[in-house]
């Protein structure tokens, strides 16, 4: 039976039922808990590590380059962090 049938004219219609399926977007259905302590998507998770790989990156230009150690070795680990970020946060 469909919602034009006469038969069915005594049933109220929720209008607000497909109003609520339609707010979910796929991003929020894949919204997970990990280490992190916020509910994170995978774009979020991306985000937080460019954010942390820039700021190693400052962090080893002003103290550990003048120790003679190169930015490829930050790289590395900011990749490395970053890939741990995105798969378990």
């Amino acid at each position: 039976m469909t919602r034009t049938d006469p038969q069915d004219v005594e049933t109220p219609i929720n209008i607000y039922e497909e109003q609520e399926e339609g707010r979910q977007s796929p991003l929020d259905r894949k919204e997970r808990d990990g280490f992190l302590p916020i509910q994170t998507n995978w774009f979020d998770r991306i985000f937080i590590s460019v954010i942390i790989w820039v700021a190693l990156s400052l962090f080893w230009l002003r103290f550990m380059e003048p120790a003679g150690l190169p930015l490829t070795i930050s790289n590395v680990v900011a990749v490395l962090l970053g890939v741990y970020i995105v798969w378990k946060g």
